[in-house]
């Protein structure tokens, strides 16, 4: 019966899609008729909406943008509306496919549709727009560097009033700078936070002033003190680049310095190629800029990325990226010492081959353990390795092996991990 359902849905999308796009043809039939162009068939589309709207009870607005959609996914990009139809992608699909392939031109589109319907195959729409966008700056003709600069020469602020008072401020930045700017602000957010905090020693549980108490706690949300902070620094700040780096006095704001996670390719470092390179959360930087940042760092922390899942699964460093601690929270779900059930989320997440020894933080080295059982394996006799696939085993003192499985997966590995080098531990 649910898939009757589904399968009803998906021929009246469909259905609505070609009904919406034929009606915008006649708007165009009709204009070129009376010999009309640019402007009046414009006109005669926003006429026509407004007639369909009026009929359908929708906003004209709301029906133009749907008749205008429908004719780009009809016309410009057939393959996709066709792997739509025999249901090998969803709707969901098709529209991140149009908007990404909006900046691609005409001689490669055809091109981008078919390599993105194979994006779009793999994946649910949610997940598919990075991977879509780092496609379509491939088979760009012109290099992403060079867009980049023609993109960064219209950068721009605007604001729109809303209601009850409130507007937005809106920055169109370049993407290391925007993003830069909302991790200091969330940085400086916490640190006024927990000044707040800290002053308000002497209030009461609920949170009351009492007497001694030098500040009231701070209520106030992290997107409001972000908001707030941003007020103080643009309108209380000066127009002037920031002289202090690297010297301002210690503690306080002044202190917080911004931080951009980058992935970038040895051949775009080293100026080999002008491939963008990707922030944390999938957006692209220009190689110009990504080598500018390059050349201020004093050390580096080589991430290895899955090159069919692009996700994160080893860093030089000893802590895990926010992104490897998601997947293997999602892998452990429990505590992985044999018959423990404490959540992933009050556990702490282990070295299996010490770092201090040697061990890479590799997801397949690292893996939830409660502090109980964390303290146990560092100074008890049971010892633990990891025979891959995340699967745990356990030896006991007394020579006992417990092989703790990966539970009913909520993460599933698609391919196999190849043995490491022999100069790298096993995992």
């Amino acid at each position: 019966m649910f898939a009757e359902a589904l399968d009803l849905v998906h021929a009246g999308d469909v259905a609505r899609v070609r009904a919406s796009a034929e009606l915008g043809r006649s708007a165009l039939r009709e204009a070129r008729r009376d010999g009309v162009r640019a402007m009046a068939s414009d006109m005669e589309l926003r006429s026509v909406a407004a007639e369909a709207a009026g009929m359908a009870r929708l906003t004209d607005r709301r029906l133009q943008g749907e008749i205008d959609h429908a004719m780009t996914v009809i016309d410009d990009y057939p393959a996709v509306f066709e792997a739509w139809v025999q249901r090998r992608i969803e709707r969901g699909h098709v529209d991140v496919v149009v908007r990404v392939g909006a900046g691609v031109p005409d001689e490669v589109r055809d091109s981008f549709a078919e390599a993105a319907i194979g994006v779009c195959e793999r994946d649910v729409p949610s997940r598919v727009r990075g991977a879509l966008e780092a496609l379509a700056a491939k088979l760009h003709p012109q290099v992403f560097t060079e867009r980049h600069k023609t993109a960064a020469a219209e950068r721009c602020v605007r604001v729109f009033h809303g209601t009850d008072g409130m507007s937005n401020l809106v920055a169109n930045l370049p993407t290391v700078i925007a993003a830069g700017m909302l991790d200091r602000l969330t940085q400086m957010g916490q640190s006024v936070k927990d000044a707040r905090a800290a002053g308000a020693g002497g209030a009461g549980a609920a949170g009351e002033d009492v007497a001694g108490a030098a500040e009231p706690a701070d209520t106030r949300t992290m997107d409001q003190l972000r908001a707030d902070i941003l007020g103080d620094l643009v309108l209380g700040g000066a127009p002037v680049v920031d002289p202090t780096y690297g010297t301002d006095r210690a503690g306080g704001l002044g202190a917080i310095r911004a931080r951009v996670q980058v992935a970038v390719t040895a051949e775009t470092l080293m100026g080999r190629d002008e491939h963008p390179a990707e922030a944390v959360g999938g957006a692209l930087i220009d190689a110009d800029t990504v080598r500018q940042l390059a050349g201020q760092v004093s050390e580096w922390d080589r991430l290895f990325i899955d090159p069919v899942t692009r996700t994160p699964v080893e860093i030089d460093t000893y802590r895990p990226t926010a992104s490897m601690k998601k997947l293997l929270t999602a892998r452990d779900q429990h505590c992985r010492f044999p018959g423990c059930r404490r959540a992933a989320i009050r556990c702490e997440l282990d070295h299996t081959i010490d770092h201090a020894l040697g061990g890479h933080t590799h997801i397949f080295n690292l893996a939830h353990l409660c502090q109980r059982h964390h303290s146990m394996k560092q100074f008890t006799k049971w010892e633990v390795r990891q025979v891959g696939g995340g699967v745990l085993e356990w030896t006991s003192p007394l020579g006992r092996v417990y092989r703790e499985d990966v539970p009913i997966p909520a993460v599933c590995f698609t391919i196999d991990t190849p043995d490491p080098p022999p100069d790298r531990p096993p995992f």
